[in-house]
């Protein structure tokens, strides 16, 4: 059975760095470095907390904004998420992550979303983030040669993403590509040893062995 693809995610190390006129304090620089090792470390809350401490110094912070956005939408609070997300267009309107977190909260329709993020690729080709996002939302609509493409789009530009492999390997699979699936299925957990991943890598290595097995 081939593993469902991980799930949208706003990756708040992603997002582009501003240049400021006066550098922030550094505890203030701290709490954000702070908030994305907890965050990638999977402790919600102490991000959470380093990153609204960032705000009350920067209030348009993009990182933290985005940070708090991932979060939300990682506990499945969409419409916290949303809000965020909106936040940091506020303050950066054509931010990637931002835009690729807001499609991730799926709360626009389909359609909507994959124009916004192809609007968003056509302006900012080399954005990860945003051909992950479209793959995902090709893939919802059950469009697997579409998201490979979006899929090994977002892979080429950022190789070493344990989620981009994965999903990538999920869509091959879905084409029948079975040799090329279970090479990335390998690719994916290989990478998720060295850097957080939101896939299972249990059935992800199920899902390989039965590939290598069927291959033999």
């Amino acid at each position: 059975m081939t593993p469902p693809p991980a799930p949208p995610a706003a990756d708040p190390a992603s997002t582009p760095q501003f240049r400021r006129t006066q550098a922030p304090p550094p505890t203030v620089a701290a709490n954000l470095s702070a908030g994305y090792r907890a965050y990638a470390a999977g402790d919600l809350a102490t991000a959470r907390r380093h990153y609204q401490a960032h705000l009350q110094h920067d209030p348009n912070s993009v990182d933290a904004l985005n940070g708090l956005g991932a979060i939300a939408l990682h506990e499945g609070q969409l419409d916290q998420a949303a809000q965020w997300f909106r936040r940091t267009l506020a303050a950066a309107p054509h931010n990637a992550s931002a835009i690729a977190g807001l499609s991730a909260t799926g709360l626009a329709p389909a359609d909507d979303r994959e124009a916004g993020l192809r609007h968003t690729l056509a302006e900012q080709p080399a954005s990860a983030i945003a051909a992950f996002s479209l793959g995902n939302v090709l893939a919802e609509q059950g469009r697997w040669a579409e998201a490979q493409q979006a899929y090994f789009q977002a892979h080429t530009l950022t190789p070493d993403n344990p989620d981009y492999l994965f999903n990538l390997a999920v869509s091959l699979d879905q084409l029948g590509q079975r040799r090329l699936a279970r090479d990335y299925y390998s690719q994916a957990l290989a990478a998720a040893r060295d850097r957080p991943a939101v896939f299972d890598p249990e059935p992800v290595l199920a899902r390989r062995n039965a590939l290598t097995e069927a291959l033999q």
